[in-house]
């Protein structure tokens, strides 16, 4: 449960955002711009058009130091570390013992010895206990509340970045380097949660505000608020801790399987192994699946799914409206019986059962940089 006696956190950019216009809210822990003047539908489709600016300073950077770093991280994850070449980067999960996920992360391989995570903003204190708990003789170092994080989107960005730093353009999608942007020691990876391609750029939070000014200094770029944050990842088909992900949520549930290697899905070896290839071998009774309404109204979290017949079948987790998409999406978890491309459902929308149909993700093609 949060605390709500703590002081609201803010973020390097925070006087940035003010001066931005930006609405602000509280958001794990952190006042953060849900939108500014723009207004989030405009806002998401700049990001699909030209590039988008994120302050995602709330996130938890860790940096994981010692000998067998990699081998112990496995005990705590499900995916490959050890087959990540440095310099790359991998989305992974930290899973229970019942095989409930705890939360989603990024791991970036530095060297046979360094890691570099990054974890959800509201679990982040969680996330380090659990490191330090779990990692004997391994180093966790929490970089800080006041650590920067920006994250670059969209199709103009890497024509951006590569204006301050002109490698940048050629690397390759969910990998990392380190670099000076406009002279700022920075760390850029090319990810980001979008599904448009895109940076990440971590910087010393005395220098956050710098590099944000000289990206709004460009003629593509738009600052980005937390509204069209999600409604971009949602239209990608990406997962949202605390709402399509949960510690009474399996990976193979959430159609996360992909995350784990075959090696890793044989050995195990990590919390909730027994569960997770039980369920690889024997199936799952639910499923996440992308649900598209018929018609024009959204369906929100906590909607009833149904079967045609009136049985309810599951619940939504993320719904919405896709700007891009120019219609209303959601996903949720379903029956498995239920969960096939194709099958018919219906959606309890104020009292109402609205038709809608199971499809694939992601509702609008991912761009992601394959070079």
């Amino acid at each position: 449960m949060a605390d709500t006696t703590a002081p609201t956190l803010k973020t390097p950019l925070h006087a940035l955002h003010l001066e931005l216009g930006g609405k602000m809210v509280p958001f794990a822990g952190y006042d953060m711009p849900v939108q500014y003047p723009m207004g989030v539908l405009k806002e998401h489709l700049h990001t699909r058009e030209k590039a988008g600016l994120f302050d995602v300073s709330h996130m938890g950077q860790v940096r994981l130091t010692g000998p067998d770093v990699i081998a112990k991280l496995e005990r705590l994850v499900p995916g490959d570390i050890q087959a990540l070449a440095p310099g790359r980067v991998r989305y992974t999960l930290f899973t229970n013992d019942q095989g409930g996920i705890l939360d989603d992360l990024m791991v970036t391989r530095i060297s046979d010895t360094e890691l570099f995570l990054v974890v959800n903003a509201a679990c982040k204190r969680e996330d380090i206990a659990h490191m330090k708990a779990g990692l004997p003789g391994i180093e966790v170092e929490y970089l800080g509340d006041d650590r920067g994080l920006l994250a670059l989107q969209g199709p103009a960005a890497a024509t951006v970045m590569a204006r301050y730093v002109p490698e940048a353009a050629t690397m390759p999608f969910m990998s990392a380097m380190t670099a000076t942007f406009g002279g700022i020691p920075v760390g850029i990876s090319r990810s980001g949660y979008t599904g448009e391609d895109g940076y990440e750029i971590g910087v010393d939070g005395r220098y956050a505000e710098a590099v944000a000014r000289l990206l709004l200094n460009e003629a593509e770029v738009a600052p980005i608020g937390l509204g069209a944050r999600d409604s971009l990842r949602l239209e990608a088909g990406l997962c949202l801790y605390g709402h399509d992900l949960d510690t009474t949520t399996t990976p193979v549930e959430a159609a996360l399987t992909w995350t784990m290697s075959k090696r890793r899905r044989e050995e195990g070896g990590f919390p909730g192994a027994a569960v997770i290839q039980r369920q690889l071998k024997e199936g799952v009774a639910r499923k996440r699946v992308g649900i598209l309404p018929d018609g024009r109204a959204p369906a929100r979290e906590d909607t009833e799914i149904q079967a045609t017949d009136g049985t309810a079948i599951g619940t939504v987790t993320s719904g919405g409206f896709g700007p891009t998409l120019n219609g209303p999406m959601c996903m949720g978890y379903v029956a498995t019986a239920h969960a096939e491309k194709g099958t018919g459902v219906n959606l309890m929308v104020r009292g109402k059962a609205l038709p809608a149909g199971v499809v694939p993700m992601p509702f609008v093609p991912q761009r992601y940089y394959r070079g």
